[in-house]
């Protein structure tokens, strides 16, 4: 195309052209209104309850209580918002981490920009997998094949040609000289010419009138959902029975005093019996999980993939960029008898594109370079045409103009491949197919080189298939397994995850390069024409023995994949390529590299990997069991907290202590909220991960996050809690009746306490609570929670705010049996670590 500025804008052109056409991209979601968020809070079970007690204090004329209450429930609304806000802001930041990136000429530099930076007139390299972020024109192509069925809904990929001039119109509206946004690079690249960006594009005009969407609930969600709503049920049915009790007991008050009061009663057990955290927890764990993932190199595209990763049973892998460095180099030659090894040389590195892509061509071209053949000298002839590269044929070639009566056609790809088309006896190919065994068991990447020469185009065959090729001989490239991979994989099969290796290399060599690594059974190989032989329900047994598959395709994967996840596997799969998007969004944890893989494979993935390593999966997975972990944990202290307040606020009425006298009044409860809220939302999030682990199995996906073992737990925790916080109140409300609010104090004191000792305990299945504390003692964020609610407990208790609350000044000694009965209360569980996992190991010793 004329006049095409080869050295892109310069930077006051971009601005000028952002001025005029704004970012590239689509039109954006609108964001809930700040009011309709509040709204949404309000109308929760939990703040309605809230609301309605206020008003019932206003209505008793106790305008006091009443604004306790509204202040309350706007604290806990900032609270809400806040972590919302928080969680909100984690996540943007998360998807600023993750926004496509292109390659654009500007100012003579070749630089790297986010693609909603790009302008109409940018010039924009594309290359394979890369998703296209804007319409153009095609200036300059390498083999540039597109598949466009995004928009045509046509499945096969469209060849590209280069454009003569600017047409808007032309007679076919999907033009072969032009790219659109949202389509993908399937092989070759190019040099687009922008021509129209955002809204404006072919894939911009669709979007813009679409809605967005809605994406489905995890099984976590659902529930954590299903808890919250038993639990609701539950507290309704209790604020009736309770209501009903407390009626009864009040006879002394006056009928509509009775009503009210009694109505007060039904309303503390009920906000005592709704967790109303749950969901607060599931959202900031994750949301944060996947924040110190990303710190980590490890990218969450999906927050239920944080605990997701957590459950991975077995991890397929690619070979070549997974475990090993994708960094070919030529290690081996071997040429046929008659054949010279300069010759070899030359028309392997003719069958390489002019500008590779590919790692083993850019390693066949340093070869050449190295012994003589330099691109300059190699590509000075005349490229008449080309034989692509197909996933059936897995060979390619070349046709080169060398004289008026010499054209040679360059071949290089599978050496079955090119065997199959070359003219040699059945002894040859055997001597040749043993050569290949051979390089293939020391793991080279084996290559066939071949050529055919004739004197006229039109001799030149039309079809691949019918060439007839001179077989030179064999290229040996080698790609060196990642240091540390080894020591990876062994610990993830202590985990308990199996290690499959899936790729399109030869059985020979991804057995090697398996047992190099130590992936478990390599010997066992099955290949992609085995695996067309079998039944959905044979592929599915069998893969059960298996650990290596070789020379398959993208179908072969997903099928794969599929076998495995039919055996009941969590399966998280690696990949970098375009073929391999299809099975990352089959596994139930897509994996894609985010420094080499192609923009496909990112697109499909549910986690990216910023530095390509395989050490970073490792790590993600012990990093989704710790959340998970510390879910449960959170799910379980929840639980345990509320038991003591819920029994409080039930078996009060029940003995017929009278509704002003109560342990808990709603004013409490919702104090109580304050304190809960941030303890099991902050403390525990951060909590590091048990010692073993990565030496358990991964936990099964059916599992319930309110397991038996937990609940009964939980169940005996708040038991004995509830026992030490009644027990006071009542002995001391028994000793004077009329000071309630001492009683009340005392069985406060004690329940808060108890939740400072429990958030310690709890933080950990085997450490005791002080090693769990020591672990974290550097951490401010932690003491500022923990010496937050000593300071709100002291606050109460000694400044004039005990009037407002109904509570009255402790004296030390009452403080010190508050502080012994809220350690015992709780303390008693590390005896049970104790005798559960003793004798201590090393790592859990109290001088840690």
């Amino acid at each position: 195309m004329k006049d095409v500025n080869w050295k892109g804008l310069s930077k006051n052109e971009v601005d000028k052209q952002q001025e005029q056409y704004g970012k590239n991209r689509l039109e954006q979601q609108k964001k809930e209104p700040f009011y309709k968020k509040i709204l949404n809070i309000l109308l929760e079970p939990m703040f309605l309850l809230l609301v309605i007690a206020a008003l019932i204090y206003f209505f008793l004329g106790e305008p006091k209580d009443g604004l306790i209450m509204l202040t309350f429930v706007v604290v806990i609304i900032a609270i809400e918002i806040y972590q919302e806000w928080k969680t909100d802001k984690t996540l943007a930041a998360l998807k600023d981490l993750s926004a496509p990136k292109i390659n654009v000429i500007r100012g003579g530099e070749t630089i790297e920009i986010l693609s909603e930076e790009l302008v109409p007139d940018d010039l924009m390299l594309i290359e394979e997998g890369v998703k296209i972020p804007a319409d153009g024109y095609v200036v300059k192509a390498n083999d540039l094949r597109i598949n466009e069925s995004s928009l045509t809904g046509e499945a096969e990929a469209v060849w590209k040609k280069v454009a003569t001039q600017k047409e808007k119109q032309t007679e076919d509206y999907w033009r072969e000289d032009y790219v659109y946004s949202g389509t993908l690079v399937t092989t070759g690249s190019a040099t687009i010419l922008v021509d129209e960006t955002g809204s404006q594009t072919e894939y911009g005009k669709i979007g813009k009138h679409l809605a967005v969407a809605q994406s489905e609930k995890s099984p976590l969600d659902e529930q954590i959902d299903k808890l919250v709503k038993v639990c609701a049920i539950i507290a309704f049915v209790l604020l009736f029975l309770v209501a009903i009790v407390s009626f009864f007991n009040d006879s002394d008050l006056a009928f509509t005093n009775r009503i009210i009061q009694s109505i007060l009663s039904g309303i503390t057990i009920a906000m005592a019996m709704i967790p109303e955290e749950f969901p607060v927890v599931l959202t900031v764990f994750l949301s944060m999980g996947a924040w110190r993932l990303a710190k980590k190199q490890s990218l969450i595209r999906k927050l239920p993939a944080v605990e997701t990763m957590g459950a991975v049973s077995l991890l397929a892998v690619d070979k070549t960029g997974t475990i090993t460095e994708n960094k070919m180099s030529v290690q081996k030659i071997w040429t046929v008898a008659s054949q010279e090894e300069k010759r070899l040389n030359e028309i392997m590195g003719l069958a390489c594109e002019t500008d590779p892509y590919d790692p083993m061509e850019k390693a066949i071209l340093d070869y050449d370079a190295a012994h003589g053949w330099l691109k300059e000298t190699l590509f000075e002839k005349d490229l008449m045409t080309e034989y692509p590269f197909t996933d059936e044929l897995k060979m390619m070639g070349h046709v080169w103009q060398y004289n008026e009566k010499k054209i040679v056609i360059a071949v290089k790809g599978s050496p079955e491949s090119v065997l199959d088309i070359s003219d040699l006896s059945e002894l040859e190919k055997a001597d040749i197919q043993a050569t290949i065994a051979d390089y293939g068991k020391k793991g080279l990447r084996v290559l066939g080189v071949a050529e055919q020469q004739v004197t006229n185009y039109s001799e030149v065959p039309e079809n691949m298939e019918d060439l007839h090729l001179t077989f030179l001989g064999l290229v040996g490239l080698a790609d060196s397994p990642r240091q540390g991979v080894q020591e990876d994989i062994r610990l993830c099969q202590t985990a308990g995850i199996k290690v499959v290796m899936i790729t399109g290399d030869n059985g020979i060599t991804a057995s090697a390069i398996a047992s190099q690594v130590g992936i478990e059974n390599a010997e066992n190989c099955l290949t992609g024409a085995e695996i067309d032989q079998l039944t959905t329900e044979e592929l599915a047994k069998k893969v059960k023995d298996v650990n290596i598959f070789s020379r398959v395709t993208p179908e072969h994967k997903m099928k794969i994949i599929q076998a495995f996840k039919q055996n009941g596997e969590v399966v998280a799969m690696t990949g970098d390529g375009v073929n391999d998007a299809p099975a990352l969004k089959y596994a139930d944890i897509g994996i894609a590299m985010g420094k080499n893989g192609s923009e496909v494979s990112r697109e499909a993935a549910d986690l990216i990997l910023m530095d390509d390593n395989f050490s970073t999966i490792v790590n993600t997975v012990k990093d989704g069991r710790r959340i998970y972990d510390n879910i449960k944990k959170a799910i379980g202290y929840i639980f345990v907290i509320h038991i003591p307040i819920a029994l409080a606020a039930l078996v009060g009425p029940l003995l017929g202590i009278p509704q002003v006298a109560l342990l808990l009044l709603p004013t409490h409860v919702v104090l109580l909220e304050l304190v809960i809220d941030p303890t099991c939302s902050v403390v525990l999030e951060r909590q590091l991960s048990e010692p073993d682990i990565m030496d358990r199995p991964p936990r099964s996906t059916e599992d319930s996050i309110l397991s038996k073992g937990l609940l009964l737990k939980s169940l005996i925790q708040g038991l004995v809690i509830f026992l030490a916080t009644f027990s006071v109140y009542y002995f001391t409300l028994q000793q004077d009746p009329s000071n309630d609010e001492l009683a009340r104090t005392m069985g406060l004191a004690v329940l808060v306490i108890a939740n400072i000792f429990l958030v310690q305990v709890n933080s950990s299945d085997r450490s005791l609570g002080i090693q769990t504390f020591l672990k974290l003692r550097h951490d401010k964020v932690i003491w500022g929670i923990l010496g937050g609610t000593v300071s709100i407990l002291l606050l109460l208790v000694y400044s004039p705010m005990n009037r407002f609350l109904d509570l009255a000044p402790l004296s030390g000694s009452q403080l010190f049996l508050c502080f012994i009965l809220g350690m015992v209360s709780v303390c008693w569980y590390d005896l049970v670590k104790l005798l559960r996992f003793h004798p201590l190991s090393k790592s859990e010793k109290l001088s840690e």
